[in-house]
């Protein structure tokens, strides 16, 4: 499993490394600053691979514009970044970030849980653009987080699982442990109810893996 540390800040990329984190998710929608100039700061300060994400305010985030704008976002930033978030919502636009030889996350944020068979569909729709799959969904009792545990055990492909809420916050820690390859977490702000920091999910993968 990788920590992904997600920041609203570039300025803390830094200790984002020094606590342990293996990756960094710029997150631009929760930003001020120009992108660009983001990720430069972050590349001065940090030797992570850097995820660029505008998560869509109908995926949980504060990116209001359409594909097109999305695109005219994201191509100046390609030279400069690892990996790029790309939401189904966005997937026609994942050309461009294929072009440019970059790595794809290909995400969906669901405000529900959604049944085994939806998600196994689900996942080979994103498989068909995306290098990893990223799918978070909204529990709402312990069978459900039984079901997305099974689903991420089955799936032998890069993916990676979640939750979004406090609820089952430890769904976050546990998720990793059958199968799903990265654990968003913070340095600073938290870009989403209920994520560990980074110094808190170093502490509990010692303690669940050794």
């Amino acid at each position: 499993m990788k920590i992904v540390a997600a920041l609203t800040d570039p300025a803390n990329a830094s200790l984002a490394e020094q606590q342990g984190a293996d990756i960094i998710e710029l997150r631009f929608d929760l930003m001020e600053t120009d992108p660009a100039e983001a990720v430069r700061q972050c590349r001065n300060l940090s030797s992570l691979p850097i995820i660029a994400t505008f998560r869509s305010a109908q995926e949980g985030g504060r990116y209001f514009g359409t594909a097109e704008e999305w695109e005219d976002r994201i191509r100046p930033l390609l030279p400069l970044v690892d990996v790029v978030d790309v939401e189904q919502g966005f997937a026609r636009n994942a050309v461009c970030v294929k072009e440019a030889k970059k790595k794809i996350i290909a995400s969906h944020h669901a405000p529900i849980m959604m049944p085994l068979h939806v998600l196994f569909v689900l996942e080979r729709e994103l498989r068909s653009y995306g290098d990893i799959v990223k799918i978070i969904v909204t529990p709402r009792s312990e069978s459900d987080i039984i079901e997305l545990i099974a689903f991420t055990n089955e799936i032998k492909l890069p993916i990676c699982t979640g939750v979004m809420g406090s609820t089952f916050r430890f769904a976050r820690a546990v998720l990793p442990l059958f199968g799903s390859e990265l654990v968003y977490c913070n340095v600073g702000p938290a870009t989403a109810e209920g994520q560990y920091s980074v110094e808190e999910f170093v502490r509990l993968r010692k303690m669940l893996v050794g």
